[in-house]
């Protein structure tokens, strides 16, 4: 064995070229565990530690990961070692804290501090691994502490090696989350934390910038089937392919909670700005880099039409998980960067805190093209981190008209051509809607009315679905703001106008209940539409009234591009008076008399017997369920129980065939 490690020795110290080093790591991996002589093994370990040319310069991950491989592989050897009576004869004769000890003294000045941590974190993780638990007390306890000091010691000297702390960042990714709290918050985050975000997003250990993004359109050409094709074969892919193998970026999600912790508990507040400014850069070059890739040129709902088969099923997948890791990781950051701001007075402050929202949001907009194809606007960290932004910014009104004007629509007043346009389009209405109440008239009208009017028109394009709905949502929005009181005097006619003409295409039967319905509820007295037009509510009913006499009993499709409703299949009839019905809690008194028996009258009219039922029911569930408060409950008690409601509602009406008479009366031609 000892002639075995002079070898190794030897030849280490004679090795010229790195590579030729790296050959003798499975040697030493080996003899490393089974040294018996704890001088030996101490000698062995200062020199892996020591000897430079088993590191490159600048320091790379990959070589890092070899050298922790030794000691975490030897560990594990050992303690294999010690449950095979077999190897018994080839093992060492050290207890396990003994050749813990013996390795952890190789870990002297002669070599820097960064490669201290490679061992001490290998040595924690195979033991931890292994779930072992024949350490001397209070051993697992010092290389803990040991590890947190050699990590802050590193990271103060990172300027003294290129690179070098990429071995920190490495191994704590690793280690971190099974350090102690105590620990743990010895961890010098003010030094870790910018460290941990230029590495992920900026290093070439990490997502570089996201540049590549821009480059796969080199390699993007036509087919002969007229579509795009992405070679496996071409650069691009190949380098897609090594971003994702790469060890820091395939541990991201590790990387992104190590981030967040640092964020929750760095002590210079300045430094979570920082890390925001860091990720808000990385995220433009993202955006900007998918926009000069034709990939973005494709709608999702054509990829079929528009991609190969070999970029479908091959390269695409491969660069949107790439993507979707990365989209992971910005959201889990800003998720901390904003519960910090929630508890901290000074990233709170009307100084900080509307600059620290809209840089959220401007990330979360960057990087929409991810979010909105992988469906993650609707998990819980990203509605977290949006809405909460969205509430900060809202307490400002100048900032959060800044805010509006900064992300305006490329294309105000017109669709927009380009499909990454019309997704910040939907992100700009899905945003807006959130900041009527906030804007002033001028900028609601000049801003956010004519950047959803294209959208809210009929097109029948059945791409644009889900703008038609944000863009919806953001009239009656502005319509519900107060301050918008004279201008909704000129929107709601255009408006109702819309709606009819867009149903039942573009709009869906839900979509259009809805708009109505809160068209009805808004102009609702004591509102400031009721006053200036109180005709309002009845002018919308008498045109579904209308629109009725004329509409079609046939089935509507559903619509592939929206989720499917609980409810049957309805025609454009049914969905007109069940639109009525659902307005009725909303009427003044007066008029809800007038549309009670209209409303009756209606049901009537609609030839098939399951749908009539389904409105029939809807009706019973209006004046039954609680929608109406107690002064529109009252009445139509009164008109349904003795004002011939019910009838009305189930037989509809009636003709009076005589003239009501008294028991026991003469008729009137009697003689007597």
């Amino acid at each position: 064995m000892d002639r075995s490690l002079a070898t190794l020795l030897r030849s280490l110290q004679t090795s010229e070229h790195p590579d030729d080093a790296a050959r003798l790591l499975p040697t030493a991996t080996s003899l490393l565990s089974r040294l018996s002589n704890p001088l030996n093994i101490t000698l062995l370990t200062s020199q892996l530690l020591s000897n430079d040319v088993l590191y490159l310069v600048p320091t790379e991950v990959a070589r890092c990961r070899q050298i922790f491989s030794v000691f975490y592989t030897a560990v594990l050897r050992l303690i294999e070692d010690k449950h095979s009576p077999t190897r018994e004869h080839t093992s060492s004769q050290l207890t396990v804290t003994e050749w813990t000890m013996a390795v952890v003294h190789g870990a002297n000045g002669k070599s820097p501090r960064w490669r201290h941590t490679l061992l001490l974190g290998a040595l924690l993780l195979a033991f931890q691994s292994k779930d072992f638990e024949g350490l001397a007390s209070g051993l697992r306890d010092k290389l803990e502490g040991a590890l947190v000091v050699a990590s802050n010691l590193a990271l103060q000297q990172k300027d003294a090696e290129p690179n070098c702390e990429l071995a920190v960042v490495f191994v704590l990714n690793h280690t971190f989350p099974i350090l102690s709290d105590a620990h743990q918050g010895q961890v010098s985050y003010d030094l870790l934390l910018p460290i941990l975000v230029d590495v992920t997003y900026f290093s070439r250990e990490g997502l570089e910038h996201g540049y590549w993004l821009g480059v796969i359109d080199y390699d993007v050409r036509p087919s002969p089937e007229q579509k795009f094709n992405w070679t496996s074969n071409s650069t691009s892919f190949r380098k897609v392919t090594e971003i994702k193998s790469r060890n820091l970026v395939s541990a991201l999600g590790a990387l992104s909670r190590l981030i967040a912790h640092s964020i929750e508990n760095v002590h210079d507040r300045s430094l979570i700005v920082y890390s925001m400014n860091r990720v808000a850069e990385f995220s433009r070059t993202l955006a900007t880099s998918w926009r000069q890739n034709k990939l973005s040129e494709v709608d999702t709902r054509e990829e079929a039409q528009c991609l190969d088969q070999e970029t479908i099923n091959k390269t695409f997948p491969v660069l949107l998980q790439v993507l979707r890791d990365t989209m992971f990781s910005v959201v889990i950051s800003l998720r901390s960067v904003l519960g910090r701001l929630l508890c901290d007075r000074f990233l709170a402050s009307d100084s900080n805190s509307p600059g620290i929202a809209m840089q959220c949001l401007h990330i979360l907009r960057d990087t929409y093209f991810i979010a909105h194809r992988f469906g993650l606007t609707s998990s819980s960290q990203y509605v977290f981190v949006n809405f909460t932004a969205i509430d900060i910014l809202s307490q400002y009104m100048l900032q959060s008209e800044n805010f509006m004007e900064s992300i305006r629509p490329a294309d105000l007043g017109r669709i927009s051509p380009h499909p990454l346009d019309r997704l910040q389009d939907l992100f700009f209405l899905n945003t807006a809607e959130h900041f009527t109440l906030t804007l002033s008239p001028q900028t609601n009208r000049e801003l956010l009315f004519n950047a959803a009017a294209p959208y809210v028109d009929p097109q029948g394009d059945p791409r644009l679905g889900e703008i038609y709905e944000a863009a919806h949502s953001v009239m009656l929005a502005i319509l519900a703001a107060p301050q918008n009181a004279e201008l909704a005097m000129t929107m709601v006619p255009f408006y109702v106008e819309t709606l009819l003409q867009s149903f039942p295409k573009p709009l869906t039967p839900r979509q259009f209940r809805l708009a109505i319905k809160s068209i009805v509820r808004l102009a609702a007295p004591p509102s400031a539409i009721a006053v200036s037009m109180p005709l309002t509510q009845a002018v919308v009913l008498d045109l579904l009234r209308e629109r009725m006499d004329h509409a079609s009993e046939d089935l509507l499709p559903p619509n592939p591009d929206l989720p499917i409703e609980n409810s049957q299949p309805l025609s454009e009839k049914a969905v007109l008076l069940l639109t009525i019905i659902d307005c009725l809690s909303f009427l003044p008194v007066l008029l809800l008399e007038d549309w009670l028996p209209l409303t009756a009258e209606l049901l009537h009219k609609v030839g098939n017997p399951s749908q009539r039922k389904q409105c029939q029911q809807r009706l019973w569930d209006t004046l039954s369920n609680g929608e109406m408060d107690v002064e529109r409950a009252a009445t139509c008690v009164a008109w349904w129980t003795s004002r011939g409601g019910r009838e009305h509602v189930l037989f509809g009406e009636q003709p009076e065939d005589q003239d009501y008479t008294m028991s026991g009366a003469l008729k009137f031609d009697n003689k007597l």
